[in-house]
């Protein structure tokens, strides 16, 4: 990968896929919560496709607002705008052609979950903000992060489904669960740049606050599960997903960095488990006996 190509590709965090995956099981678990079925080919990559834009002009815009914050956190000091090899004019050019691209994306959709997508936009932009402004940051992330999931139900039946509502306010319980996780990575950096966290706001007790979110999560879940009347295949994967947050649990309890990164990684799981109970409650025809 040539040097150039290959500072775009970091910008863009494609070469740090937790980020995407972290934001694509939650929003595909809405199109299946929506559609009460097997959603439809073209919207499953629409959302995909989608997924992956939204994430990339999320981590362009946050590199750009926090260029001269980065070059003095240990994990962000070598990024494209911090170490120099992008300008912010080439960063912009960047996240022109993603919204570009996601632009078209949106012109399949209905005018609904079109409204949402434009509404996303500030969303994005606000939350690198938040960081200099609030206490808890990472709530404001919980909802832009979250804003995929409302759009897939609208996608599929033009207003947000009782499911798809619970869907959402877990995926924001869980959100600031694993950033809060993720800033403790970096609390001994913020703290000296004057930044703000959940980490940091809630100091010796942000084990607990984590473990309090990710159970609050699972009783969501449950609920869920209950609304829509699944049956034990979604279970498994609420039981699964119970055990991840065990595991991270137990690694936060080290107190150690690299832990807190391990966990915070460890919700790609999370999500995937939920994602994959729901999809096995509703296959394809063709798989039904």
């Amino acid at each position: 990968m040539n040097e150039p190509f290959r500072a775009y590709w970091e910008l863009m965090r494609l070469d740090k896929p937790i980020g995407t995956f972290l934001l694509l099981w939650p929003t595909l678990t809405a199109l299946w919560l929506a559609s009460r079925d097997f959603p439809k080919i073209e919207l499953c990559v629409i959302f995909v496709v989608g997924t992956f834009i939204a994430r990339a002009m999320g981590c362009v815009i946050n590199d750009i607002l926090d260029r001269k914050f980065d070059r003095h956190v240990a994990r962000t000091k070598n990024r494209p705008l911090t170490d120099g090899r992008l300008t912010v004019l080439q960063a912009l050019i960047c996240m022109a052609v993603l919204i570009a691209l996601g632009g078209l994306l949106i012109l399949r959709l209905n005018l609904e979950t079109q409204i949402l997508a434009l509404l996303a936009i500030p969303l994005a932009c606000i939350y690198p903000l938040m960081k200099r402004i609030i206490p808890v940051p990472q709530v404001v992330l919980g909802v832009a992060f979250s804003w995929g999931i409302l759009m897939a139900s609208t996608a599929v039946v033009k207003y947000v489904t009782m499911e798809v509502w619970l869907l959402f306010f877990l995926s924001l319980l869980w959100i600031v669960a694993y950033d809060t996780e993720y800033a403790m990575v970096d609390r001994d950096d913020d703290l000296k740049l004057g930044l703000k966290s959940t980490a940091i706001f809630f100091g010796k007790l942000d084990l607990l606050t984590v473990v309090v979110l990710e159970i609050a999560v699972v009783i969501v879940a449950i609920v869920i599960g209950l609304v829509a009347d699944f049956r034990w295949f979604y279970w498994g994967g609420v039981i699964v997903a119970s055990g991840f947050f065990v595991y991270q649990w137990l690694l936060l309890q080290k107190r150690e960095r690299e832990k807190y990164f391990i966990a915070f990684k460890n919700n790609a799981w999370v999500g995937f488990v939920l994602f994959f109970g729901v999809v096995c409650e509703y296959p394809p025809d063709y798989l039904m006996f």
